[in-house]
């Protein structure tokens, strides 16, 4: 954890070899992935966490809650908030036009002959496929960023965490008044802490 901080900690890149990592990993990820944003932030966090340690996997809660909370696409969002960490303002165009270009050409192929896709028996089962696939992702991502959350052992974070996933999943409450209550809730925390610290 503390090389993947340090890592993370150097700066913006903007060699051409971190330019096109960057690109050619969002494209990949976006062409292959199936399922939406959280789907897509898995392979992510793998890729630019645990495979080129470039930012660190707080960072990557942090950058998810960022995105989530902004408007438009939560993948968009979260690439375009990667490149800008890692290699400024042409490291997140790179990576938007990484992210969008190939559902772009893939929908563009589909439109062109969607009624033959649609009524094809053979894609309809591929997509059944896939979808058990995606919820394994999902359960994946959602166990590892809870594990993160919880391995600091600080009550109010595991607190937020039950009573965040009771409000989405039983009272059905939308998911950004839970991400901006959680996060006025740790602002005035942080902001008491800080008075506290001033004071002594």
């Amino acid at each position: 954890m503390e090389e993947t901080q340090t890592t993370a900690a150097k700066g913006k890149r903007t060699d051409i070899r971190t330019l096109w990592t960057l690109f050619k990993t969002c494209f990949i990820i976006s062409g292959c992935t199936f399922g939406g944003g959280m789907v897509i932030i898995s392979m992510l966090q793998k890729k630019f966490v645990e495979e080129l340690k470039w930012i660190g996997q707080e960072e990557v809660m942090d950058l998810v809650a960022i995105a989530q909370s902004c408007p438009g696409v939560m993948a968009v969002n979260t690439s375009i908030i990667i490149g800008y960490r890692i290699a400024g303002v042409f490291g997140a165009l790179l990576t938007v036009v990484g992210t969008v270009l190939p559902p772009m050409i893939i929908l563009t192929i589909i439109s062109a002959c969607y009624v033959q896709f649609r009524s094809n028996q053979i894609v309809a089962l591929i997509l059944k496929g896939m979808q058990a696939g995606v919820a394994a992702v999902m359960i994946n991502v959602t166990i590892t960023m809870s594990g993160n959350v919880l391995e600091k052992k600080e009550a109010l974070s595991a607190v937020m965490l039950a009573a965040a996933a009771v409000a989405i999943l039983m009272f059905d409450v939308d998911v950004i008044l839970v991400i901006l209550i959680c996060g006025l809730i740790s602002g005035f925390v942080t902001v008491g802490k800080l008075r506290k610290g001033a004071a002594k």
